[in-house]
């Protein structure tokens, strides 16, 4: 099938599995508008592909995902329509794939921040590379964790874990994933993506049906969980891009990287 996504998202195919990879390297496969729409169509676009029987989804470069992009946020401040765009992809995301009959595996290849834990996470299997790390930072930068940890990591890991992380913004290094249940195994980062696709291939060569009934049966949990705090925390993270706090963490961020640009092109 012709990829509508390019280049935000790449579509290769290994015989019945599909590997996306998001594909803004350049910025650590931060998620802008256009990477956004990609990520929240693309499920639908790979259920028509009567061919695939599952998925690798993965990150170009040296990371999975930075999660949201920062210049894109202010973007967001003052336009409240478009605001409210984001917020309902948001939904739709976290929705299109849980609801996506074939089963993904997650190849972490790099830090999985913010939004980029969530497409993680969101992932039936999830193998991470040994240099990479999880971080859900919403309330770091002045946000409502809504499309990050706060209505999934509770189901995957205890609460209390859950609050310190979340309320901490700590990084979780690739073996703390594992051993909280964020991820499936700790994998050398040179064998990641050939381990991630030996997964998907065993599972694409079990009959069809019954793997993705299952899926179905299982993300059940998930959708009946979700539902409730998934509106609630999206109504809140929409109302914390006007927070004084949040703008300023984003502006003192977006100017130190700035002058930390301008002084790598300055002449030694």
């Amino acid at each position: 099938m012709p990829n509508p996504f390019e280049p935000e998202l790449l579509i290769e195919a290994h015989g019945a599995v599909r590997v996306v990879t998001l594909n803004r390297p350049e910025a650590l496969n931060a998620t802008n508008e256009a990477l956004h729409g990609a990520l929240q169509a693309v499920w639908g676009h790979l259920a028509q592909d009567a061919d695939a029987r599952a998925v690798v989804l993965t990150g170009a470069g040296r990371a999975f995902s930075a999660g949201g992009d920062f210049e894109h946020f202010v973007e967001l401040w003052d336009d409240r329509p478009r605001r409210r765009r984001e917020i309902d992809g948001a939904r739709r995301l976290l929705t299109e794939m849980v609801d996506f009959p074939l089963p993904v595996v997650a190849a972490v290849n790099g830090p999985a921040v913010g939004l980029g834990c969530n497409l993680a996470v969101l992932s039936d299997i999830v193998l991470i590379a040994e240099s990479a790390y999880i971080s859900d930072p919403h309330v770091s930068v002045g946000l409502t964790a809504a499309d990050g940890g706060a209505p999934t990591w509770p189901l995957l890991m205890s609460m209390l874990r859950a609050k310190e992380y979340l309320l901490t913004s700590e990084r979780i290094p690739a073996e703390q994933a594992v051993a909280l249940g964020l991820a499936n195994r700790v994998v050398p980062d040179a064998e990641l993506l050939k381990q991630a696709l030996a997964v998907a291939q065993k599972i694409a060569s079990l009959p069809p049906q019954a793997v993705q009934s299952t899926k179905r049966a299982l993300n059940m949990h998930i959708k009946r969980a979700v539902a409730g705090v998934l509106e609630y925390a999206l109504s809140e993270e929409f109302d914390s891009f006007e927070t004084v706090e949040h703008q300023a963490l984003v502006t003192s961020f977006l100017q130190r990287a700035k002058a930390k640009a301008t002084q790598a092109k300055s002449p030694s």
